[in-house]
């Protein structure tokens, strides 16, 4: 069975491969700098991985796992638009270097080149393939749709944030395990086990990603308390509204707001109340919860012992984790 690594390497050639026009310049030029800009590939992975479970034909997913990444890179453009992100992945983003046009164009080929992949898988299960895609490719937008509706609002619970987070983050891991099980020949009963396992892998991904952006290390590429400085909506910060006595409310919900704070003052502040309230540890209990569901799915695959290990340990390596 290959490694991870090797899968890894797999996608890159794929991605590499695929031919773009030269002209037009500006359509096609931002989507191979958007694809080289790096990234842990990790939907493609988890996708390679699922279909290695039930099949040593690497070659027949490759297609699949490079729409899937295509997919999730036309999400990316897209937010930055949303987001007037200037950065990505510690570069310029495709909207900061080239305008706003042209990452709305870019992104809407890209989107299009994932279908174009998407064809070229040779199996009898590629309907049901499409069937996943489509799906999962609406459910991403109504969860950013979810995310952009947050921000006008005052009160967001932590159920719907959950909710919104498994559309926006989780939705596109499981219909990238999904389909690459169902093109290894997977059954119905793994299928679900495998989506589940995804979902709940995504939402502790999501969870670890909001907990490390107030608290965890610079060197992981960007600086710490940028959520806090836009006023985002993170599962911390839900958690702390829903516990929070209103002067502490007031802290939360004006303090990025406050000019007459540095940046470092107003992550501190925001910080000292999400420590009274034990957000911190609240939130690490709730990324545990969700790991472990997710690990526990992986004990009603229907597959061979060590396969199930290698997506075990891919998934434990996401988190950070070692057993």
């Amino acid at each position: 069975m290959l490694t991870q690594d090797n899968y890894l390497d797999l996608i890159e050639n794929y991605l590499a491969q695929t031919d773009f026009p030269a002209e037009p310049e500006l359509l096609y030029t931002p989507i191979s700098y958007s694809l080289a800009g790096g990234g842990k590939r990790l939907r493609p992975v988890l996708l390679l991985l699922s279909h290695a479970l039930f099949s040593e034909e690497t070659q027949q997913a490759l297609p699949a796992a490079a729409a899937v990444e295509m997919f999730h890179n036309f999400t990316l453009l897209h937010d930055d638009i949303m987001d007037h992100a200037l950065l990505r992945r510690g570069k310029p983003s495709v909207y900061a270097k080239w305008g706003e046009n042209v990452a709305i164009l870019s992104g809407d080929a890209m989107m299009i080149v994932a279908y174009q992949l998407l064809c070229r898988v040779q199996s009898p299960r590629l309907p049901q393939v499409l069937s996943v895609f489509n799906q999962t490719a609406l459910e991403v937008c109504e969860g950013q749709q979810y995310d952009m509706d947050f921000e006008n609002r005052q009160k967001v619970s932590v159920v719907e944030y959950m909710h919104m987070i498994e559309l926006k983050t989780s939705v596109l891991l499981a219909g990238a395990v999904v389909m690459g099980a169902l093109l290894g020949g997977a059954s119905e009963e793994d299928c679900r086990a495998l989506r589940r396992f995804a979902i709940e892998l995504g939402l502790a991904f999501q969870l670890q990603d909001d907990l490390l952006d107030s608290y965890g290390d610079e060197r992981l590429g960007k600086a710490i308390g940028g959520d806090i400085l836009e006023g985002k909506k993170t599962y911390l910060m839900v958690t702390a509204m829903s516990r929070a006595d209103e002067a502490q409310r007031e802290v939360l919900r004006s303090t990025h707001l406050d000019a007459t704070l540095t940046d470092a003052e107003k992550v501190a502040r925001v910080k000292a109340v999400y420590d009274m309230l034990d957000v911190p540890h609240l939130t690490e209990q709730q990324i545990g919860l969700r790991f472990e569901r997710a690990l526990a799915q992986l004990d009603a695959v229907d597959a061979p012992a060590e396969r199930i290990a290698s997506l075990r340990a891919y998934a434990e390596s996401l988190m950070g984790r070692q057993k």
